[in-house]
């Protein structure tokens, strides 16, 4: 069994809208939307919660009824943090999924989802029991010179780095332990910290999936218009 896991719990400040930006709509449909049909339409995936800002879950029942998206199965409460509603979801999970059942992590506000990278992402949780999508690093790194901030003596060779985004894949067994200790000992919960970096700090070793530059987050106005570009890129596609 692989469950999917969509966080939509965010306000959206920084794209500066009046309703959050999971919910703004483009060309008469909310962003999160097109991720779930993303999941909805994958094989390999077998159902959908979607962690969920309050407020907002009779609206989301509405979007899933008038889109089809058949998989959504829970719709949960999120947190004051990412890494809380992340762990909301996961422990809501508990006494639904067995310990080798899969749970693919996303981000709502990834709606450009392509199917070979949750396939990727999924086989190679298969075989290992984790697996994060992930990119190479095609800019050049360099370090701030601490006594001198504007100016730099070091670099970090760019092969040697990979840039990690969602998808996300985990065992559930490996997965719901895991938010156990962190939050017993507060261990990667705090900040920026995702599952992938709380997983490394409690000392698990994660496997590259396969990525895409298509997979953007959308998180400022400029994100938003360039979601616009690639539907509309599509859709010229599509009519040719």
């Amino acid at each position: 069994m692989t469950t999917a896991i969509i966080l939509a719990g965010g306000s959206g400040v920084r794209m500066g809208a009046e309703i959050p930006k999971q919910f703004i709509e483009v060309n008469g449909k909310p962003i999160l939307v097109y991720t779930l049909e993303g999941f909805q339409a994958h094989p390999l995936v077998d159902e959908i919660g979607v962690v969920c800002l309050d407020g907002w879950h009779d609206r989301l029942r509405k979007y899933a009824e008038d889109f089809n998206i058949s998989k959504l199965k829970w719709i949960i409460s999120g947190g004051n943090t990412g890494q809380e509603s992340i762990r909301n979801g996961v422990f809501h999970l508990e006494g639904k999924c067995d310990e080798k059942d899969i749970i693919v992590i996303h981000d709502g506000i990834r709606p450009l989802i392509e199917p070979f990278v949750l396939t990727d992402v999924i086989e190679k949780c298969k075989e290992y029991g984790n697996a994060v999508t992930s990119m190479p690093y095609n800019e050049q790194i360099f370090l701030v010179n601490k006594d001198d901030p504007s100016t730099t003596s070091k670099y970090i060779p760019r092969e040697t780095l990979r840039r990690v985004a969602t998808p996300q894949a985990y065992r559930f067994g490996l997965l719901d332990s895991a938010y156990h200790e962190a939050f017993e000992k507060e261990i990667g919960i705090y900040g920026s910290s995702y599952t992938n970096t709380m997983m490394v700090e409690l000392g698990k070793t994660l496997h590259f999936a396969a990525g895409s530059d298509k997979n953007i987050k959308l998180t400022t106005q400029d994100d938003l218009e360039l979601f616009k570009g690639y539907l509309e890129m599509k859709n010229n596609t599509d009519v040719e």
